[in-house]
């Protein structure tokens, strides 16, 4: 993958797939691999309604937030 994709749902898609593929180790060495921050993608997907689980290393919906 040579970008991510601006599209909220393929971009949750292609970051969860990247990472669960271990295709990258953690969210902010695949954000710096695309010259982005780890606060700028999450920030932008929570916006769109999905927040990072460092539990489960996954976007996930904000309704799925464990409490």
């Amino acid at each position: 993958m040579d970008f991510l994709p601006k599209d909220p749902a393929i971009l949750v898609s292609s970051i969860n797939m990247l990472l669960r593929d271990k295709e990258f180790d953690s969210l902010e060495s695949l954000s710096y691999n695309f010259n982005k921050t780890p606060k700028e993608i999450q920030d932008y997907l929570l916006s769109y309604g999905y927040f990072y689980s460092q539990e489960q290393r996954q976007f996930r919906p904000v309704g799925c937030m464990i409490k």
